[in-house]
């Protein structure tokens, strides 16, 4: 997150943006939280702009956009891409909303402003994404943290109203708990068959694929999920797995287990774990409970600071399309890497460590490649449509 400016700017940022007008006593509410009948605060929602400013975006998005962003410094070309995707320009109007568990409204000013001096217009040395400059409206913020607030009606209608949805980071195991299952679920489900652009960034990201790492009963560590796939740890949504009864799962992620802070957590073995537990038994190989075959297995881990685009296109067989971006000030990798086991594992078992002979791991570095994210039926197989994908190998024996 870009907050470092945020703070040092609270007082000015609350004298400029602008609540909802519903009166005075409602205003407050909205800034700090409508109160459920317990008296206690259900949720909280913010905005920067005017969310009752009228809208007209004369060609909504007729193919899907979804951000894959890896956690740390967030990538503000992947914002503006999203504003993009959704049909806003200058003048068009739009409605960015950001949802979370836990935090703060501090990616409102960030994405609305240009800079930290709160400048709406676009400027040579933009610092943040410039969302008013680019025809946005408003930016909305809804903490949502509970099973109450997630069912909340006017919750649902502030994000049924979104041009484009981001997801931020917290903990995964919160949006499995407190937001699946619910109306905010069949929301965004709504949001995404109407392509809606949506995205997450760290935990955020990690419930966009079908399967997801719920992280229920805490963490996991590489070396803990390669030395026993099955540890208390390895809690996989939906459970048991299934081919329906996850949280989101878009349609350009099926079969696909996402991760973040790949590299800076040192996440690939988890990673790779996480795509075994998804190969189904086979003889005497797979994993119990898996409900794939391995060659349709699909692993996505993504660097900080680094932001993977993935688009629907009409026609063809691209049907989905990615691209990798990152800041150009960035000092890291900014990497994304898509794993899929060759073979089933021939040793997947509790208490044991998992065996795998051969893992296809291919790494994306650079911008300029764009790629076929589903190239054959059923099969998961990048192929580069322009630039290059890396072959990366990873020696999992260094974990045990």
């Amino acid at each position: 997150m870009k907050t470092s400016s945020f703070s040092n700017l609270m007082l000015r940022w609350l004298s400029r943006r602008t609540l909802v007008s519903w009166g005075v006593g409602v205003v407050l509410t909205a800034a700090l939280g409508i109160a459920s009948a317990g008296g206690k605060p259900s949720y909280s929602y913010f905005v920067t702009g005017n969310a009752q400013a009228q809208v007209v975006i004369p060609t909504p998005p007729s193919t899907a956009s979804i951000v894959l962003m890896g956690g740390g410094p967030d990538v503000d070309e992947a914002f503006r891409w999203m504003i993009a995707r959704a049909g806003i320009q200058p003048g068009t109007g739009g409605r960015f909303v950001v949802i979370r568990a836990t935090g703060t409204d501090a990616y409102d000013p960030y994405i609305y402003y240009s800079d930290a001096a709160l400048t709406t217009s676009a400027t040579i040395a933009d610092q943040w994404v410039g969302g008013a400059s680019l025809g946005l409206t408003s930016v909305e913020t809804l903490v949502i943290p509970s099973i109450t607030a997630a069912n909340d009606t006017f919750v649902n209608s502030v994000v049924s109203k979104a041009h484009a949805v981001f997801i931020a980071g917290g903990n995964q195991s919160d949006y499995i708990n407190y937001w699946k299952g619910t109306k905010l679920d069949q929301t965004l489900q709504y949001l995404m068959k109407n392509n809606v652009p949506i995205g997450g960034t760290s935990a955020g990201l990690v419930v966009l694929g079908q399967f997801d790492y719920a992280a229920l009963k805490g963490t996991v560590t590489s070396t803990q999920a390669l030395s026993n796939p099955y540890n208390k740890y390895m809690t996989l949504d939906p459970s048991p797995l299934g081919l329906t009864g996850g949280f989101l799962a878009p349609s350009a992620l099926a079969n696909t287990v996402l991760d973040a802070h790949l590299d800076s957590r040192d996440r690939m073995g988890r990673l790779i774990a996480f795509v075994a537990r998804l190969v189904a038994p086979n003889s005497s190989f797979g994993c119990p409970g898996g409900i794939l075959a391995a060659a349709t297995a699909r692993g996505i881990g993504v660097d900080v600071e680094t932001a993977l685009l993935v688009q629907g296109n009409k026609g063809g067989n691209t049907a989905f399309t990615a691209r990798r971006v990152t800041n150009p000030s960035t000092t890291t990798q900014s990497a994304v890497y898509f794993v899929r086991p060759l073979n089933p594992p021939t040793v997947c078992a509790s208490g044991k460590p998992l065996t795998m002979t051969t893992v296809e791991i291919k790494k994306l570095a650079d911008s300029d490649t764009v790629f076929n994210l589903v190239s054959r039926p059923k099969e998961f197989h990048p192929e580069p449509l322009a630039g290059r994908v890396e072959h990366w190998r990873v020696d999992l024996g260094r974990y045990l």
